[in-house]
């Protein structure tokens, strides 16, 4: 296991869990923790055996943002967030933000970047840069593919933030959970879909992200070529066969 400065990483099993490791600043991401991450999700791709990533912050706030101290510094990135969301849409494992506490600015970016969100029902929810005269330029290219555009633009210009039932409405997170069950349930949504076939999950990811932004038709041409990739794997025969003989499947991730 790397050993990082800004992240832990745990990924000694089928769910891997990465969680933003500075509590005192409430997990603030600056160029170092992008980097971090970046490296940390390269390694979890290579990693045949993990099959979900569970993406967290410690203490009590998920993140409360973009690192402002980081933003002044003259040293050189080590990583941004084109570099993060990149390799997030890129990983071909499914990543679960779960949501401890706060998430804003830069980290409601992070956490809409991740492909499903439970929340705890004590979270906190904005794009709050607006009140240090800033705009929430990279993490725009997230969130107005999960929320419309009027209620991103209300978001973006007030900078109020929102409570978990409003973060639900507008289709920010998945699921609310009480703050004592949050750690249960997403572990076990973790599980259920880690029992999945983690090739048809590989390419099932990639071409959601790939296609998501296609004119209809060559969107509907991509699909096709890539539900024939689909129905080529070892896996879906498996998966075929196990249900016509009423027994669980055993993926080879082939």
């Amino acid at each position: 296991m790397a050993d990082y400065a800004t992240i832990l990483v745990d990924d000694a099993g089928p769910i891997a869990r990465l969680t933003l490791n500075r509590p005192d600043k409430r997990n603030p991401i600056g160029p170092a923790t992008c980097g971090e991450l970046v490296a940390a999700l390269a390694a979890i791709k290579a990693r045949p055996e993990v099959r979900v990533v569970i993406l967290t912050g410690a203490g009590t706030a998920f993140s409360a943002g973009g690192d402002l101290t980081a933003m002044q510094s003259t040293q050189g990135p080590t990583g941004t967030l084109v570099d993060l969301f990149s390799a997030m849409h890129e990983l071909g494992k499914p990543i679960i933000a779960m949501v401890n506490g706060a998430a804003l600015a830069g980290g409601l970016g992070l956490m809409v970047a991740c492909d499903l969100v439970l929340a705890s029902d004590a979270a906190l929810f904005g794009t709050t840069e607006i009140a240090v005269g800033l705009w929430p330029m990279m993490i725009t290219a997230e969130i107005t593919r999960s929320v419309g555009r009027k209620r991103t633009l209300d978001m973006m210009l007030t900078g109020r933030k929102l409570d978990p039932s409003e973060a639900l409405d507008c289709g920010l997170v998945n699921r609310v959970i009480p703050a004592a069950q949050l750690e249960a349930e997403t572990m076990k949504l973790a599980g259920e879909i880690a029992d999945r076939s983690p090739a048809a999950l590989s390419l099932g990811l990639h071409a959601f992200y790939r296609s998501q932004d296609m004119e209809f038709e060559p969107q509907l041409r991509y699909l096709q070529a890539e539900l024939g990739r689909v129905l080529a794997l070892a896996d879906a025969a498996e998966g075929i066969s196990a249900f016509l003989q009423k027994r669980k499947p055993v993926w080879t991730g082939k």
